[in-house]
C-alpha cells in the first residue's frame, strides 16, 4: 500500500513543555474511496508526532478525524469526476488545529438540516456540528483555481488561542 507522505512546512518551535509542536502539512491523494482511510490514518499519526497523545487530546483527535473522513469522503464522492486528486492540509498552530480538504469541483456544498426520511446528505451538517461543540469553526471558500477548500478549526485544549480565520 502506498504511503500518504505529507510536505512539511513545520515550525520546529514547542509553545511550551508538554504542548504540541506547530506546524503545517499536506496530503494529495487520488479522489478514491481507499484514501478516506488512508488520509484518516496520515492525520492522527501525525497529529500523535506533534505531542497531541494522550486523554487530554482525546476528545479534539477523534473530532479532527471524524471530520478529515467526512470531508475527503465527501470530496471522494462528489467531487473525483472534476477533482481526480483531493488534498488535505492540517495545520497546528496558535493553539489550534486546522484541517482543510481541497478539490477541482466548484460546488460549494450546504449543510442540510436533519432529515430522518434520508440515509446520507447530512456529512457537512456533522462536520460543522462537531466544530461548533468543540469551539470551533469552519467554512468553505473558492480557491483560485476554480475549485473549492472546506475547513474546521478547532482549539487545542489547554491553550490561550486567537481566533483563527480563514487564512
Amino acid at each position: 500500500m502506498e504511503q500518504i507522505s505529507g510536505t512539511a512546512e513545520a515550525e520546529p518551535r514547542r509553545a511550551g513543555a508538554g504542548q504540541p509542536v506547530d506546524g503545517v502539512w499536506r496530503f494529495a491523494v487520488p479522489a478514491a474511496e481507499a484514501s478516506v482511510p488512508r488520509t484518516r490514518h496520515a492525520v492522527r499519526d501525525r497529529l500523535l508526532a506533534q505531542g497531541m497523545a494522550g486523554v487530554r487530546y482525546q476528545e479534539l483527535v477523534d473530532d479532527v478525524l471524524l471530520i478529515v473522513s467526512e470531508l475527503v469522503g465527501n470530496a471522494v464522492t462528489h467531487a473525483a469526476e472534476l477533482s481526480p486528486e483531493v488534498t488535505t492540509e492540517l495545520a497546528v498552530r496558535g493553539g489550534w488545529v486546522r484541517v482543510s480538504v481541497e478539490d477541482g469541483d466548484p460546488y460549494r456544498p450546504k449543510a442540510l438540516e436533519s432529515d430522518t426520511g434520508r440515509t446520507g446528505g447530512r456529512g457537512l451538517l456533522l462536520v460543522k456540528s462537531v466544530t461548533l461543540q468543540a469551539g470551533g469553526i469552519c467554512d468553505v471558500e473558492r480557491t483560485g483555481e476554480g475549485g473549492k477548500v472546506i475547513w474546521a478549526s478547532l482549539p487545542i485544549p489547554g491553550q490561550d488561542a486567537d481566533r483563527p480565520g480563514a487564512e
